[in-house]
């Protein structure tokens, strides 16, 4: 808990000035000379480290689920890896508490009969060990009951049981499995149809879905319509009460592996993290319900298998027949830090140093790959646009700093608590509040909302985020901030020729939208009326493949496109730092209140 002084007087105005007031000269837009250019270019393309920086992350740490020690070596080494490179105050800032971490040491799962096959799955991240299911005879004599037995070095942890299916829809249902479900390894859910892909499943952006991003109407014109969902408006919150139920249900009749069978087909799995059981009654005032990462939360053993094993042994099932299987699964939770760290170093400004453009993308990765297009490649498109720069010996007038966030994949947390520290938040700083960037007040009416501003609110000009895979930038998110369009088009320029980067290659980037493009950790600046921005990127496999699956690996990566998003970077955030303005911010609704330094 930090104490900090408010200044003697509340300055209480509303931020809505004139859109011209915000206005800049283009005649004194800074425009990176054809010569620093050509040099960033070169540095970017026939030097470039960018596919280095990711097969290290990727291959050799692995994957970085927040607060494991593949997170914390990921944090150690891109820290060093910066600092080696020559940037300044390269260090770690805490975060949190997140909670403990997690670390998968063992796994496999196998069909015992009546016939036998390996089941293709993955354990869901915070899911405890099948060691928990088995009972430890006591040892040197040890009385039953008396001092906890000591597990053998050997012990096996294997655990096998029949195999049952499990899928009610609703509370009359739940009750045909009472009694069936103990010790039992459990299908959860319905048999998937698993259709051919008659598509590809990697694709780049088309002319015309730019063109449709290009005519998107400003966000803020979009009124939602209010009224019920499907079934009442009630029905939605009726499903998840419902679903809870279902959960609880399960831990209460003692079952003892859920599986369920996961998004994705032919190998590729999508899977996240495990769930806990909820109380059936709310915690009292001022608590939360239990989570994942919370030692003594009520967790099941929960696996994600491939669809067409998933279903396969359903059928078995389905058929009569008696399916046994065994399932080996050691993990290790980490409790000695319950913290989480982002990863921070800067290029030192010159005449404007006390001013900030900041770069950055998210270092967390899910457990089943190895975290290479999400986020890997963002982060080492970011790294390689800060070697650019100083490998080049260029003197920006303000200070870049990236930032690695951590803490993505569970809600933003990583930039959200570094904003929180830096920049400003609203309300009391207690629970964040974030979403919508700006314009009119909390729920949407026109209440203002009170935004306390911290010492380097004023200070940052830009974010510049990249977080949505190994597609090629093909142009800006501009959030709704319209006043960074003449800006932001003459920086695209130099890349609007589709020769620019190799004339073999289409690799131009000349798309300017509205939109706002939510997700990722660029909405912690934008939540606060900070220009924060997230690039335009090809999609290639990212939703159909390697987003949050076992396939996100570095064979999925595509080098050339990483090359052109990490020139790209490097020449928007040496712009940002050379121009006489700040990049202009949306007006918002808001009240301020100032701290003092």
């Amino acid at each position: 808990m930090f104490r900090r002084k408010f200044a003697g007087v509340l300055l209480i105005y509303v931020l809505l000035l004139p859109v011209f007031s915000f206005g800049q000269s283009e005649s004194k837009l800074y425009e990176v000379p054809k010569e620093t250019f050509d040099k960033i270019k070169e540095e970017g393309t026939t030097r470039s480290q960018v596919m280095q920086t990711l097969s290290y992350m990727s291959d050799v740490i692995g994957p970085r689920l927040t607060a494991s020690p593949g997170m914390k070596r990921a944090n150690d080494w891109t820290k060093d890896t910066l600092a080696k490179w020559g940037l300044q105050n390269a260090h770690l800032e805490s975060w949190g508490p997140f909670g403990r971490g997690w670390t998968l040491k063992r796994f496999h799962a196998m069909v015992d009969g009546p016939t036998a096959f390996p089941m293709i799955a993955y354990p869901k991240a915070w899911s405890p060990g099948t060691d928990t299911l088995i009972e430890i005879a006591p040892q040197n004599g040890t009385k039953k009951g008396k001092a906890a037995p000591v597990m053998p070095a050997n012990h096996d942890t294997a655990y096998t049981a029949e195999v049952v299916r499990y899928n009610p829809t609703n509370e009359a249902e739940l009750e045909q499995y009472k009694g069936k479900l103990r010790g039992k390894i459990v299908l959860i859910g319905p048999i998937r149809d698993v259709r051919a892909h008659f598509e590809p499943q990697a694709s780049r952006e088309t002319d015309k879905e730019l063109l449709d991003l290009a005519d998107a109407a400003d966000p803020q014109s979009i009124r939602r319509q209010a009224g019920p969902g499907p079934g009442g408006p009630n029905n939605f919150q009726q499903q998840a009460q419902f679903n809870a139920r279902r959960f609880r249900f399960l831990s209460e009749e003692g079952a003892a592996i859920l599986i369920d069978g996961a998004r994705g087909d032919g190998g590729t799995i999508f899977v996240q993290q495990a769930a806990a059981v909820q109380p059936a009654t709310p915690p009292p005032a001022g608590q939360t319900n239990p989570t994942v990462r919370d030692k003594g939360a009520n967790v099941p053993i929960q696996i994600s298998a491939a669809a067409e094993h998933f279903n396969r042994v359903a059928r078995m099932v389905d058929a009569g027949e008696k399916v046994s299987m065994t399932v080996d699964l050691a993990v290790e939770y980490q409790d000695q830090d319950l913290n989480g760290y982002n990863t921070v170093a800067e290029i030192p400004g010159s005449d404007l140093k006390d001013e900030i453009v900041m770069l950055g993308g998210h270092l967390d990765s899910w457990q089943s790959g190895t975290g290479a297009t999400d986020n890997g490649a963002g982060c080492s498109v970011m790294m390689e646009a800060v070697r650019i720069l100083q490998t080049l010996g260029l003197k920006p007038r303000r200070t870049i700093r990236i930032a690695l966030w951590t803490g993505e994949e569970q809600g933003l947390l990583g930039s959200r608590a570094y904003v929180r520290q830096h920049f400003g938040y609203f309300g009391d700083g207690t629970t964040p509040a974030f979403g919508g960037g700006g314009g009119v007040g909390a729920g949407g009416n026109n209440t203002p909302r009170v935004l306390t501003k911290l010492s380097e609110y004023d200070k940052l000009s830009a974010y510049y985020n990249i977080d949505n895979g190994t597609g090629r930038v093909r142009g800006v998110y501009m959030q709704g901030n319209n006043m960074v369009r003449p800006i932001f088009r003459r920086w695209l320029e130099p890349f609007k020729d589709t020769k620019w980067y190799d004339p073999a290659k289409d690799m131009s980037a000349n798309t300017l939208t509205l939109s706002n493009t939510g997700g990722t950790d660029h909405l912690s600046f934008d939540a606060i009326g900070l220009p924060g921005f997230q690039f335009i990127q090809d999609t290639i496999e990212y939703d159909t493949r390697t987003h949050h699956s076992n396939m996100d690996v570095f064979d999925r990566i595509q080098a050339d496109d990483m090359k052109q998003m990490s020139i790209i970077l490097a020449a928007f955030v040496y712009q940002t730092a050379m121009n006489d303005e700040k990049i202009p911010r949306k007006p918002g609704n808001w009240t301020v209140r100032e701290m003092a330094p």
